[in-house]
Parts: C-alpha cells; sequence; structure tokens
C-alpha cells in the first residue's frame, strides 16, 4: 500500500506543475492555454515575457504566422497587421538545454541571434532543428521558455487554420484572425 501511495504522489508530481512556478493564462478567440514559464531556465526570456504580459501588450495581437505541422506564431502585430512597438532585443538563451518539443514556446527572431523581442512560438510537433547545435548564426537555435500545460487542443485547432497570403509578410495569416485576447500570470 506504501509503495501504490508513492508511486501515485510521484506520478502526480512528475506531471504537474512545479509549485511555485510562472503560470500564465493566453484567452484567443479560438480558446484559452495555460503556460508554465521556465525561469531557472531561461530567466532573461522568462522576463523579458512577462514583462510585456505585465503591460498588457499581448492583448489583441493576433497569432499572424500559422504553419500546420510546425508551428504558430504571434505577439507582434495587432488585429489591424499593424506591428507593435517593443522593448529592446533580449540575449538568446537557447543554450538552457530545453527542446523546441510539440507544445513548448520558443522566442522567434531575425537572423539575427539577439534580436528577438514580444514575438514568441508554439511548436506544433518535435522540431529538432530549431535547437541549439552551435555557436554559428545557422545553429546557434530559438530559446525554448515554456510549455502549455493545458489547452493543447486549442494549439492544434489553431494549426490547422486555414492560411492565406497577404503579402511577403504576412504569408500564412489565419483567415478569419486569431486573436490573442488577453495574456496574465495565474497564480497555481
Amino acid at each position: 500500500m506504501k509503495r501504490l501511495l508513492l508511486l501515485l504522489l510521484l506520478t502526480i508530481g512528475l506531471t504537474s506543475p512545479v509549485l511555485g512556478a510562472d503560470l500564465v493564462e493566453m484567452k484567443t478567440s479560438a480558446g484559452t492555454l495555460k503556460i508554465e514559464l521556465y525561469r531557472n531556465k531561461a530567466p532573461q526570456t522568462v522576463e523579458n515575457f512577462l514583462q510585456y504580459v505585465d503591460k498588457g501588450f499581448f492583448d489583441g495581437t493576433i497569432f499572424h504566422r500559422v504553419i500546420d505541422k510546425f508551428m504558430i506564431q504571434g505577439g507582434g502585430f495587432d488585429q489591424n497587421l499593424k506591428r507593435k512597438a517593443t522593448g529592446a532585443p533580449i540575449k538568446n538563451e537557447a543554450t538552457n538545454g530545453l527542446a523546441n518539443d510539440r507544445g513548448t514556446l520558443a522566442m522567434a527572431r531575425t537572423q539575427v541571434v539577439d534580436s528577438a523581442t514580444s514575438q514568441f512560438f508554439i511548436n506544433l510537433k518535435d522540431n529538432d532543428f530549431l535547437n541549439n547545435r552551435g555557436t554559428t548564426t545557422q545553429k546557434y537555435g530559438y530559446a525554448v521558455f515554456g510549455k502549455v500545460i493545458e489547452g493543447m487542443d486549442v494549439v492544434d485547432k489553431i494549426g490547422h487554420s486555414r492560411t492565406v497570403r497577404k503579402n511577403m509578410l504576412f504569408q500564412n495569416l489565419p483567415e478569419p484572425l486569431i486573436v490573442i485576447e488577453s495574456v496574465r500570470r495565474i497564480k497555481q
């Protein structure tokens, strides 16, 4: 009986969020996500993300790039497809040992390694080629900083959205738009 109880406690511990972890709730027009942030592995990235959360920056932004069986990207454009002004870029923490696995959040960036600001993406599958594999620009990777712990059905639904090409910037834009209505810190 003691072994069964111990096994049950270990199972709960391994499948539930870490006590005291940073959690956010992201309400979208497609449904709600609960996200655990990995401050211990990506402290600068999590702090940057939470600064945007606390300012309400993400409210009313859209998932502007959706590629089925790859990822969904948001956090940079409003519903009029206007780029939002952001803070300074942050250091890329892709060397933190976290992998771009299904359900993880990572920072979007340009070809410049340390160029991430507010845009993030959620991996729809394991995307190993986005992981850090070296120090060159091509191999540096994309910094994972969290994971969806509730609502992967919503993420998949967004991933299956019909998309259109508006121009070179919006080549995989969901139609109708998928709006990020709010992102807020939550308690466990």
